[in-house]
């Protein structure tokens, strides 16, 4: 309601439009159930912003067939996964900024509830929990057991970054005052340096229910480059320390929790390809920053083959929580 002459007027209140960034490369067999998951959301003042990374498949014909809310966008040619995230981000009108990979999918509520806590301009980002989705058996469990963190916890993450892509919602701003969005040097941790160097300078906040579902299957390339992860992470460390000043010294000890989780992956990789040894001699100098790193230490005795007949029986839920250090 506002006064002008005299005269009241009333106004309606234009709701924030959201830009879903999905980034798709052959990805139709689980396409039409992610679309779908954002068709079915509550809160309806949203765009769809699809790139097609120059797929083969049937994604297109798939991706075309919904109507303009999917702003259906398609490459010369591949290239590699964060440039092409920033080319899909070049083209959102939005506000407010998602990601949601093409074999997950959101609940209904997830925007209308994440939303709702972008009231206070210092909050840049809003994540909330999610499924992991056992593709295979179809059984569900949470990421967080507990409430995680929010606030300015940029150290924290630094120092155990917890966040998972498909959970998280971005005020457009914080793009906008970042000199660089993805790293397209990256292939496994682009995600993880955005959205930390967002923390760096705005407020996190959280909804504490699970409202995304992040599928688990054999094609996860979480699974299958768990060496090259801890690579970049060096590298996203030495970024670091080039971009904001005296980052060695006020940061020593996520320095070297940083570091021990990129042994932890190298180790993990180590192991997968046979060479249990040095696996096993990567990770010993750090087991004292993290007990956790204790169980790859004594369960790479085994073969990673049986660990991972092992893992058929529990579910990649349990690798996953590994990878993470979740719980």
């Amino acid at each position: 309601m506002v006064e002008v002459k005299g005269v009241i007027q009333y106004t309606m209140k234009v709701s924030p439009k959201v830009s879903v960034i999905m980034n798709c490369l052959n990805c139709g067999r689980y396409l039409c159930e992610a679309i779908d998951s954002v068709y079915a959301q509550t809160y309806k003042d949203w765009e769809i912003i699809f790139w097609d990374n120059a797929s083969i498949d049937n994604s297109a014909e798939i991706a075309k067939s919904y109507d303009d809310r999917l702003k259906y966008f398609r490459g010369d040619k591949t290239v590699p996964l964060y440039a092409a995230r920033n080319l899909a981000l070049k083209q959102a009108k939005g506000e407010y900024i998602g990601f949601l990979d093409c074999d997950d999918l959101w609940l209904s509520t997830k925007l209308e509830k994440q939303l709702k806590l972008f009231s206070r301009e210092k909050v840049g980002l809003v994540f909330c929990n999610t499924f992991f989705m056992n593709q295979k058996t179809g059984n569900e469990r949470v990421l967080y057991n507990k409430k995680p963190l929010t606030g300015m916890i940029f150290r924290q993450l630094l120092s155990n970054y917890f966040l998972s892509l498909q959970t998280v919602l971005i005020r457009r701003k914080c793009l906008d005052r970042l000199n660089e969005w993805f790293d397209d040097r990256f292939d496994m941790v682009g995600d993880v340096d955005l959205f930390t160097r967002i923390a760096f300078d705005w407020e996190l906040d959280y909804v504490d229910d699970p409202l995304a579902k992040w599928r688990i299957h054999g094609d996860n390339m979480t699974f299958k480059k768990m060496g090259l992860f801890g690579k970049e992470l060096l590298m996203m460390l030495d970024k670091y320390k080039r971009s904001y000043s005296n980052f060695q010294n006020d940061y020593k000890e996520e320095i070297e929790n940083i570091k021990a989780r990129a042994a932890y992956y190298e180790a993990v990789e180590e192991w997968k390809t046979g060479n249990g040894n040095k696996s096993r001699k990567i990770i010993l100098p750090h087991i004292a920053n993290n007990p956790k790193f204790l169980i790859v230490y004594l369960i790479s005795v085994l073969p990673y083959k049986k660990y991972s007949n092992i893992l058929r029986i529990v579910g990649r839920y349990v690798l996953t929580k590994l990878i993470f250090l979740q719980g």
